[in-house]
């Protein structure tokens, strides 16, 4: 049965600055392809406030269908969640816990721990599971800033054999480093690209000897991909879907524009955060000499110096002046 009520929601609900950072942005991709698969489990990983959650869990509803939410650590709306959906199965394992033990899924969201570790182990623990009937696996950020870089939940969690240096500091689409002006992922991996480093890297990587296996990126929101199995029932309808969108050079372009104006502003945000608070700095100053007797006494030393002609008239020292100018006067 093919859903013909889209759910309402607010891809924004916890997304105040507007980075776009939830999944809940594809719905309108993700939707059509579980209407094509037809999957009665859907196992989300990183659930986190719910977001998509409270998507899929609108589409089991309508299905006989039950979401398997992974978070180790869910926020308070995605527990309320799922408490009052039924559909909704809350499992506070990390997910190379769960994902060893979970019965096999027709569909999988890997939306966690975005680094090469944990998505390599996340999709060989799906294989494993899966045998011959590989899922409908979608990922989040297979695009910048994580497509090529690692981000860490923890990184202790990482064996460190596994794990790149984390750089602490800000990003910005099309420069390797971190710097400290951009986009804020103070647990990212110093330097983007190379071998074992990302999201999307660890996904081909995989992939790379199973001609089974078709991988479909679609470059919005910080980019949506898809896995599945070139003989599965449904893989044509699937491929119908994404395959106009697979890296669509306008998408690209878009993204891009997106990310590049994002970055700029929360720079732009950085600047004049840091403009205001020398500003207060610099009025606290002017505030203290301007009660001081120091300063009394300069007032008083300029006016002489200008009645008795050794100083321009434009050198005097004023408190109403420095007053007005605290205040935004002339």
């Amino acid at each position: 049965m093919t859903s013909t009520r889209r759910p309402v929601f607010d891809p924004y609900l916890h997304d105040p600055a507007q980075w776009g950072a939830s999944m809940a942005h594809h719905a309108e991709l993700l939707l059509p392809c579980l209407d094509a698969v037809a999957p009665r489990t859907i196992v989300e990983v990183g659930a986190l406030m719910g977001d998509l959650t409270r998507v899929l869990a609108h589409w089991a509803g309508e299905h006989g269908a039950r979401v398997v939410a992974v978070d180790p650590v869910p926020g308070k709306s995605l527990v309320a969640l799922a408490e009052e959906r039924p559909e909704i199965e809350l499992d506070r394992r990390v997910s190379l816990e769960a994902l060893a033990d979970l019965p096999p899924a027709e569909a999988i969201v890997l939306d966690g721990d975005h680094n090469y570790y944990t998505v390599a182990n996340e999709l060989r623990l799906i294989a494993e599971a899966a045998g011959d009937a590989f899922p409908f696996v979608m990922f989040h950020d297979v695009c910048w800033p994580h497509g090529r870089r690692d981000d860490y939940y923890a990184a202790e969690q990482i064996p460190e054999a596994d794990r790149h240096p984390v750089g602490g500091g800000k990003l910005v689409p099309g420069d390797p480093g971190v710097y400290d002006y951009g986009l804020e992922y103070p647990r990212s991996a110093a330097r983007e690209g190379g071998p074992r480093n990302g999201v999307l890297t660890a996904i081909e990587d995989f992939a790379a000897d199973r001609d089974d296996l078709r991988l479909v990126v679609v470059p919005a929101f910080f980019g949506f991909g898809a896995l599945w199995d070139r003989g599965a029932p449904w893989a044509d309808a699937v491929a119908a879907i994404l395959d106009p969108l697979d890296r669509n050079p306008i998408l690209e372009r878009l993204e891009a524009n997106r990310i590049r104006h994002l970055a700029a502003a929360h720079a732009r945000e950085g600047e004049l955060t840091e403009l205001r608070l020398r500003q207060a700095r610099m009025e606290g100053v002017l505030r203290r000499q301007i009660g001081s007797s120091a300063f009394s006494v300069a007032q008083a030393l300029s006016k002489l110096r200008i009645r008795l002609g050794v100083a321009p008239a434009q050198s005097e020292i004023s408190k109403a002046e420095n007053r007005r100018a605290l205040e935004g006067g002339g």
